[in-house]
């Protein structure tokens, strides 16, 4: 039994020893290659492309370093590369999923935009060639030669005859002139008729015959359709009744009505198209004859007068018919597929194809819409490129952090104003430390820093604790310069003012105790104060003890609860003698002068 399990056992170990020395070997290797461990790191470390500034992304260096501003570089890897310039809310798609998403995209194009109005409208006779008839007479109507409305007339045309005792009247009149041969009475006779409608072959006739005709035939003053017949043969007529009206149709108006906002493009002398349902197939051209200059304030519609050439008389009056108003613009504007754009109620945007996947949601302003694309007023450039199916699930993702701007450095501003309070002027570098608010137009958070000041600026007005408006410019170095200043407030330390002076003068007497001098000092011409004698308080600072009766000095006071000496020192180009006074005349003298001051 022992001598069959001998063998097994040997083979286990063999078997362990074999395992044992593969196992080391590979570890050694993988420890011996330095190479591997090092690529490996290497893969796993981000090598920046290059360093921005934190506040101008213009300001790019190879290697780390300050800004202009004083501020560490920042370091841009490819990602950010890629992202940097566009602002928040990127959204970045692998190629595979833009596709099972179904992504599509279209250029911005720049041309005319054609803004088709549709609207309906109802054909009429052209009123500028309507005619209405009316008598001029009393009368009655012997013989109505048209007998119902819309029948066609001809020009000449017999329309009703007339019997009037007044038209009778002027008859017999003018032939009564003629035999007194009265030629101003003739005149006026026959101005007479004129006036009364009768033609001038008719007044011809009567003087040729000299019978007075009882009944009057009227004609039609022009060729067309009888419109509105109000009259009948044996009725009374008389001025002021309408017996009735002739139009053409040989030109047609239609009125129609459009909506208040789109008054604006319509304008006279626009193209117009026409379709009529009862002739299919058929489209009329005309044009904008009037644009009405008020809106019906019920329906807040806008009337419009349309033109159209009727040669065939296919138009009839009061037919109802579909019209589009072409109001195109010269100028070309942007236009997107009116697909591409989501309209949330108070905010409409369009998903920006940025390109190597990479989409985000802009804000734009939009214009006119027509049947496939809607201008864009703002937002939008020529060479941008929107999504136009799938944009609303990339919009979903994009608007939870996107500031829904499109970020050029064109739109840039060179100069912003800020609001800020001075902590340092340095005069002699023309230079003044701010603590400012923040520049939203240029992205810069609240912050303190240095500006250099121009030379239009007065630097002598800014003072430490100051609070301004400030406008700040940018300048073709990339430096950042104070151009101009509006001091809101003053310090609060200089919001008491002080008046001080430096004057020449001789100590007249010392009080060590209450550390009071009595000067005569010398005129003060800056307040036109003159020389007087009086007390003034000598500041803690200075030493008393080395001021001596007699002395002349130059000193410094200001103007508190006590005229304070602020500084002093002895004056050596006064001689002593010429400057001593009488001690009564000086303590008068100064009693008098600090009531006066």
């Amino acid at each position: 039994m022992s001598n069959l399990t001998q063998p097994s056992n040997l083979k286990i170990i063999a078997g362990g020893v074999i395992g044992a020395l593969l196992g080391a070997s590979a570890l050694y290797i993988l420890q011996d290659s330095p190479s591997m461990s090092e690529d490996s790191t290497a893969s796993g470390e981000k090598k920046p492309l290059y360093w921005v500034a934190p506040m101008d992304a213009n300001y790019r260096r190879d290697k780390p370093g300050k800004s202009p501003m004083g501020m560490d570089l920042i370091p841009v890897y490819e990602e950010d590369a890629a992202s940097g310039d566009v602002g928040p809310g990127v959204v970045k798609i692998a190629p595979h999923v833009v596709n099972n998403l179904g992504v599509r995209t279209a250029p911005v194009e720049l041309k005319n935009m054609h803004s088709a109005i549709e609207t309906v409208g109802y054909v009429q006779y052209d009123e500028d060639q309507l005619v209405h008839i009316h008598p001029r007479v009393d009368g009655w109507i012997e013989k109505l030669y048209v007998k119902a409305a819309g029948n066609p007339v001809e020009k000449g045309q017999p329309l009703y005859t007339l019997y009037s005792p007044q038209l009778v009247n002027a008859q017999e009149e003018l032939l009564i002139a003629l035999k007194r041969n009265n030629q101003s009475l003739i005149a006026a006779a026959k101005d007479r008729l004129s006036a009364l409608q009768l033609s001038q072959a008719f007044i011809e006739q009567l003087i040729k015959t000299g019978k007075v005709q009882q009944t009057i035939t009227f004609y039609s003053p022009q060729s067309g359709v009888v419109d509105g017949l109000k009259i009948r043969e044996g009725f009374y007529v008389q001025p002021g009744n309408t017996l009735l009206s002739i139009g053409k149709l040989d030109q047609v108006w239609v009125e129609a009505e459009v909506f208040e906002r789109d008054a604006a493009l319509i304008k006279k002398g626009l193209p117009v198209s026409m379709t009529l349902d009862y002739l299919p197939g058929e489209e009329w051209a005309g044009v904008v004859d009037y644009v009405y200059p008020t809106l019906n304030n019920k329906t807040r519609t806008l009337r419009v007068r349309l033109k159209f050439d009727n040669p065939e008389h296919q138009l009839k009056p009061n037919m109802f018919a579909q019209v589009v108003i072409h109001a195109n613009k010269a100028e070309s504007v942007i236009l997107v597929p009116k697909e591409a754009v989501i309209r949330t109620g108070k905010q409409d945007r369009v998903v920006l194809a940025l390109g190597e996947g990479q989409f985000k949601s802009i804000e734009v302003n939009i214009g006119r819409v027509d049947q496939g694309h809607i201008e864009i007023l703002d937002g939008l450039s020529e060479d941008d490129v929107v999504v136009t199916s799938a944009q609303f699930l990339i919009d979903s993702e994009s608007s939870k952090n996107s500031d829904f701007k499109r970020m050029t450095h064109d739109e840039e501003p060179t100069a912003v104003w800020m609001e800020g309070k001075i902590n340092s002027v340095m005069a002699g570098h023309r230079m003044t430390n701010i603590t400012h608010g923040p520049a939203e137009a240029w992205g810069w958070p609240e912050m303190t820093m240095d500006f250099t000041v121009a030379d239009s600026v007065d630097i002598n007005a800014l003072e430490a604790g100051q609070t301004l408006h400030f406008e700040v410019t940018k300048t073709a170095e990339g430096d950042y310069e104070v151009t101009g200043i509006h001091i809101m407030s003053e310090p609060e330390d200089n919001a008491e003012q002080v008046s001080s002076a430096t004057v020449s003068g001789v100590i007249n007497a010392i009080d060590s105790s209450t550390r009071i001098l009595n000067i005569s000092r010398s005129p003060i011409e800056k307040w036109n104060r003159p020389a007087a004698t009086m007390d003034f308080v000598l500041a803690e600072k200075i030493e008393i003890a080395d001021f001596n009766v007699g002395d002349p000095i130059i000193f410094t006071f200001e103007i508190r609860d006590d005229f304070i000496i602020t500084d002093i020192s002895l004056d050596t180009s006064e001689a002593n003698g010429d400057e001593s006074h009488g001690d009564d005349a000086d303590h008068a003298q100064h009693s008098q002068s600090r009531h006066h001051e």
